[in-house]
């Protein structure tokens, strides 16, 4: 993808998410304009921090684990260091939990709010 093009894309979802207020609502409509743009995905979604754990938010793409803890796998790796993981190669990530099969790499951005 070209720069434009995440320029594009940046943009659409700047007015998709401009006047909605629903934090589930944004997570939702994110996910779905993530995965039906960004062509060479499996899956684009969300996890929620709750109860010490992260927890499956709104997605799109195939099933995926419900429940992940924190340390765990790339995404609660991510969520424990605050810093955004790109893995190139999940099945020599140390820990990780393969939800699906078909998923070879990850990119992981953890969202902070109120720290």
């Amino acid at each position: 993808m070209m720069n434009n093009e995440y320029e594009t894309l940046l943009t659409s979802l700047r007015g998709l998410l401009m006047d909605e207020h629903d934090e589930i609502a944004n997570m939702a409509n994110a996910a779905a304009l993530l995965y039906q743009y960004l062509p060479d995905i499996s899956w684009a979604g969300f996890y929620l921090y709750k109860h010490d754990e992260l927890v499956l938010g709104p997605f799109q793409g195939k099933v995926a684990c419900m429940h992940i803890p924190m340390g765990k796998g790339v995404c609660g790796t991510a969520a424990v260091k605050r810093k955004i993981l790109r893995v190139d190669d999940v099945h020599q990530f140390s820990g990780h939990i393969a939800c699906d099969s078909a998923s070879n790499s990850e990119i992981v951005i953890p969202l902070v709010k109120e720290n």
